[in-house]
């Protein structure tokens, strides 16, 4: 780090260290070199692990990708926090708790991206490496206000607010993790707010640190931007956000713990956004939480004509200028705070218009008398398909099962031969092969067909399992994976039917 004899923006003085204008530029530009030299050497090698295959559903990417773009971008941060540490501008001891929670965060998620974890495994991990950054004293223990002199002691409750951030903030990224570009960015608009939160309190370290992290992430965009060759996985999800949550921890130690906080939750705006509507969308539908959709913003906004470049520069805009109404809370010491709120709130009431989540106000209380009536049709598929599963179990032959799924398949209005007024809808199966069923020509979209036939696949996959086949009754509606497909077939069956 440099001292220089004339005043400069970025001149931070802590325990002699001064980080200038250069001095950032240096550390945001290092870590974008690195971070994409190591991202070329991940593509380069072709590992072959840690796959994320297309689908029909959600993934609409042509060929598999790696999602090891976490790798890389911890890296990065490690190697630029040594350098900071080897200058003098980081210090070990207010650090380590940070590093040392980061990396078993980062841990858990790259484990889950060569091989998946579970839900439930995934969330025990978070919560101990919460506990035990809370237990090593970075904590929200005392807040104190933006607005002037004043602070609250939180008591009992630092443990459960201190746990609910350093959790939230990471599922919240990797929620927002659907399209190509968007949580990279949306964590580089954000460790560049942190950057400038830092030299706002006086502390360089927090600023270098979070500048090597916001050039991590500039170098693996340069890769994830549309069409991307390389994904975060939840390593780099999980990364991003427990970072982002852990280092404003730290960096409220020495000034306004709310309006630190603060900022990163307008900052966060979108995400928060796309998160809550994510919630109340799956609460009223009868849809578990945890289980994925194709109806976030990004996704609502190329239904509605964009393209997957113009969606990404309308959401980084969004979040700039959140970013920037966050950081007028700190400027303002607070009395930006109405606005800022303001602007949020303004922002998701036409959010959820202009997307389409609420069709009309006016006629809201119907909107959510048909959710809640298609909520009820969806219990009662899953109610078929739990029945079917412990069929599986009862049944004495696989001929008995074949009973039980064809009186099911009845009662859920669902044929196995196509007809006039029928919809065909394909189930995917491990094995790879695709199940061909054909649903009433009704008023509800594909995907909420998909939704409530998806119900019959654990049945099917337990018929797998316990007699090594389907029932017959199947069999002229498989379709074989094309890998396995005969040379010639296609040609044979066209001629057989001719």
């Amino acid at each position: 780090m440099t001292d220089p004899t004339t005043p400069d923006l970025l001149n931070w003085p802590m325990n002699g260290v001064r980080l200038t204008r250069l001095d950032a530029a240096l550390i945001f530009g290092g870590a974008v070199l690195v971070a994409a030299a190591a991202v070329f050497v991940v593509l380069k090698l072709n590992l072959g692990i840690a796959m994320d295959a297309p689908d029909s559903k959600r993934k609409f990417h042509e060929k598999p990708i790696p999602r090891l773009g976490g790798g890389p971008i911890f890296l990065t941060l490690c190697l630029g926090a040594i350098a900071a540490w080897m200058m003098g501008a980081v210090q070990w001891t207010r650090w380590l708790p940070v590093a040392i929670c980061n990396t078993l965060i980062f841990s858990v998620g790259f484990v889950d991206d060569l091989k998946p974890l579970g839900a439930r495994v995934k969330l025990v991990g978070q919560l101990g490496t919460a506990m035990i950054l809370y237990s090593m004293g970075v904590s929200m223990d005392v807040l104190s206000s933006p607005f002037g002199e004043g602070s609250i002691s939180l008591g009992w409750l630092a443990l459960p607010l201190t746990l609910l951030w350093l959790v939230a903030i990471p599922n919240i990224v990797n929620l927002i993790d659907g399209m190509d570009g968007l949580a990279g960015g949306f964590g580089m608009f954000l460790c560049l707010t942190m950057a400038f939160i830092g030299h706002y309190q006086g502390q360089p370290d927090v600023a270098a640190v979070s500048l090597t992290m916001a050039g991590a992430l500039g170098g693996f965009l340069i890769f994830n931007l549309p069409p991307a060759k390389i994904f975060l996985g939840d390593g780099g999800a999980y990364l991003i956000g427990f970072f982002i949550a852990s280092v404003s921890l730290l960096s409220s130690n020495k000034g306004s713990v709310i309006g630190a906080l603060l900022v990163v939750v307008i900052a966060l705006g979108v995400p928060i956004l796309d998160t809550t509507f994510a919630i109340l969308r799956r609460a009223i539908r009868g849809v578990p939480i945890f289980r994925a959709d194709a109806e976030h913003i990004h996704h609502r906004l190329i239904l509605l004509g964009y393209s997957k470049g113009r969606a990404l520069v309308a959401m980084y805009t969004v979040c700039l200028v959140l970013s920037l109404a966050g950081i007028s809370i700190l400027l303002t010491k607070g009395l930006a705070l109405p606005v800022s709120g303001a602007i949020l709130f303004l922002l998701a009431v036409a959010g959820a218009r202009y997307l389409g989540y609420v069709r009309s106000f006016g006629n809201l209380r119907q909107q959510l008398r048909e959710t809640l009536e298609r909520r009820r049709v969806r219990e009662y598929f899953r109610a078929r398909g739990r029945v079917l599963d412990f069929e599986v179990e009862r049944s004495a032959d696989i001929a008995g099962f074949e009973s039980s799924f064809l009186h099911a398949i009845d009662r859920m209005n669902v044929s196995l031969k196509p007809g006039a007024d029928r919809v065909e809808t394909r189930l995917d199966l491990s094995s790879g092969r695709m199940l061909v069923l054909y649903h009433p020509a009704d008023r509800e979209s594909p995907a909420e067909w998909r939704m409530r036939l998806d119900e019959l696949l654990p049945s099917l996959e337990g018929c797998l399992v316990r007699w090594h086949a389907l029932p017959d009754c199947l069999t002229g509606n498989l379709i074989e994976p094309e890998s396995t497909a005969t040379p010639g077939a296609d040609d044979s069956r066209r001629a057989a039917t001719a």
